[in-house]
């Protein structure tokens, strides 16, 4: 990562935790007036990069990052509209479990799942397409798999 984006972004989440930040064209006018050269492609780069997503409190719509979100109903919320658009298939081998994306799309349930912060699972590994996670012992590999291909939208 480049200084000047390292730089950037961590002004955009300055932003982000300071005030409401309702919209892309906001955070890049915000942004500018620091002396950021910033275009809204560049912010909506960023705010992916950050993890960053637009959350309702207190009525209105702003960008909120991962470490703001305590909210496990938020996560779980996340999680289920994540596993039902990205997750192709869901199955157990041994204590881990495989889950298939479409290419590039691993990393994002990946991220949900940590985000999670589920008690069964003691940590995941994302590639292109794939990600596995460890479940911990003394928890039913099978039973996470049933709540993971409901998630999915596939037949148990």
């Amino acid at each position: 990562m480049t200084d000047v984006r390292a730089r950037r972004q961590k002004a955009l989440a300055d932003l982000i935790r300071a005030a409401s930040i309702g919209s892309q064209e906001e955070a890049t006018a915000k942004l500018t007036a620091l002396g950021f050269a910033a275009t809204q492609a560049t912010v909506s780069r960023d705010l992916d990069q950050l993890g960053a997503v637009k959350v309702k409190r207190g009525g209105a719509l702003g960008y909120a990052l991962p470490d703001q979100m305590g909210d496990n109903d938020w996560a779980a919320t996340r999680l289920a509209r994540i596993f039902g658009e990205w997750v192709q298939t869901v199955e157990a081998a041994g204590n881990l479990i495989v889950i298939r994306t479409p290419p590039g799309s691993a990393h994002l349930v990946g991220l949900a799942l940590d985000q999670a912060k589920l008690a069964e699972v003691a940590g995941t590994v994302s590639g292109d397409d794939t990600l596995f996670l460890v479940i911990r012992d003394r928890c039913s590999v099978e039973a996470v798999v049933d709540r993971f291909r409901a998630l999915s939208g596939q037949a148990a």
